[in-house]
């Protein structure tokens, strides 16, 4: 295979999956956090495969012989396929184990005086390679690999013409090297589509060696996502009541005791990635901050979206004021009225932790709710 044919399939895929990007060119919040860049992955993945079939040499070999060929065919790809299994080492390196099978590659030949030679090989085997990953934006990574397989090799021979040889069926097992270059998209934390292009290098079990190219289509699923746990409810201290002192002769009644109460909950407990939804475990949350206002007068509740620094301003702006919406239609839902509960969304402009690390950009993605009223004092 070319230079040209190889650098014109990765320019198809990495058309592909740019366009897949494109279509989601709003979403540039994705997160790549600490549990990915350490987790088992599993995946599979089916192409084209092909090989090259060394036309010149056999029909060398049949006018070595004399015989004169009047008709050549041959069938240099065919459909592949693979099963793999990884292990991210960091963000960048993995180490990658699977099985492949290459298909099957054939020729026939006619010669004069009714003279046929027919072959086919087929390929399989298993891998170990070590996979590079240089992020290009937060969803679309350069890969680039370098591994060995151990190969099986069957090639079999048919026809009047065998050239001599009386091995009509032949078999080879061989360790080399393999070589890979592609693209990948995240599409979520834990799922991810690859398109590559890999070349084997190979024995053809007659004594030849030569190259097979495998264009493939993969999706790659990460194993361990934690699950999202409902946060706990943790009220802020009360402020301290002020209660007028008493006239002299007078015992006043115990005034209502103004409470201001606030809470965090991190985006991940109440929301999907990049969804302003709720999820049941955010609307048992919520129900649980309810209840612990229940006997309240409530005055105002104020609901404020924050976000980290990933993704641009305008975007992160967005996002938070619609977490803070949704958690507004909830309490309204449940029976607070609406024109008591203010929305506003801060984006990423106050961070309570380093945004350079993935914990504090988990901190920065929160929705505080901040409720005023006043707490009925028992006579």
């Amino acid at each position: 295979m070319t230079i040209a044919h190889t650098l014109g399939a990765l320019s198809v895929m990495t058309g592909a999956l740019l366009a897949a990007q494109a279509a989601q060119a709003q979403d540039n919040t994705f997160i790549n956090p600490d549990w990915a860049n350490s987790a088992w992955y599993l995946g599979a993945g089916v192409g084209q495969s092909r090989a090259t079939i060394d036309e010149p040499r056999l029909r060398a070999s049949l006018a070595a012989n004399g015989e004169t060929v009047t008709g050549f065919t041959k069938d240099q790809r065919d459909t592949g396929y693979k099963l793999f299994v990884g292990r991210q080492l960091n963000q960048y390196f993995a180490v990658e184990g699977g099985y492949f099978d290459l298909g099957k590659f054939d020729f026939k030949s006619t010669t004069s005086g009714n003279g046929v030679l027919n072959g086919q090989a087929a390929f399989r085997g298993v891998n170990l390679d070590l996979l590079g990953q240089l992020p290009l934006s937060q969803r679309l990574s350069l890969l680039g690999r370098v591994g060995m397989h151990y190969t099986k090799t069957n090639t079999e021979f048919s026809g009047n013409r065998l050239l001599g040889s009386t091995n009509t069926h032949a078999s080879e097992r061989k360790l080399n090297a393999k070589l890979g270059l592609g693209l990948e998209y995240k599409f979520s934390e834990a799922l991810a589509l690859r398109g590559e292009v890999e070349r084997y290098r190979l024995n053809d079990a007659v004594g030849n060696r030569g190259d097979a190219d495998l264009y493939s289509v993969s999706l790659v699923y990460k194993l361990g996502r934690p699950a999202s746990a409902t946060p706990a409810y943790q009220p802020a201290p009360e402020v301290a009541p002020v209660v007028a002192m008493p006239a002299p002769v007078i015992v006043a009644a115990p005034a209502p005791v103004p409470v201001a109460e606030k809470v965090s909950f991190a985006s991940e407990a109440l929301f999907d990635f990049d969804q302003s939804t709720l999820k049941p475990q955010g609307k048992a949350a919520l129900d649980q901050l309810l209840g612990q206002l229940s006997g309240m007068d409530l005055e105002v509740i104020v609901t404020v979206g924050h976000t980290d620094a990933v993704g641009s301003d305008a975007y992160n702006q967005k996002l938070s004021q619609r977490r803070a919406e949704a958690v507004k239609a909830y309490l309204v839902a449940q029976g607070v009225e609406t024109s008591r509960v203010y929305t506003e969304g801060k984006g990423e402009t106050q961070p309570v932790a380093d945004n350079t690390s993935a914990a504090g950009r988990a901190k920065n993605r929160r929705v505080t709710v901040e409720v005023v009223g006043t707490r009925k004092v028992a006579r």
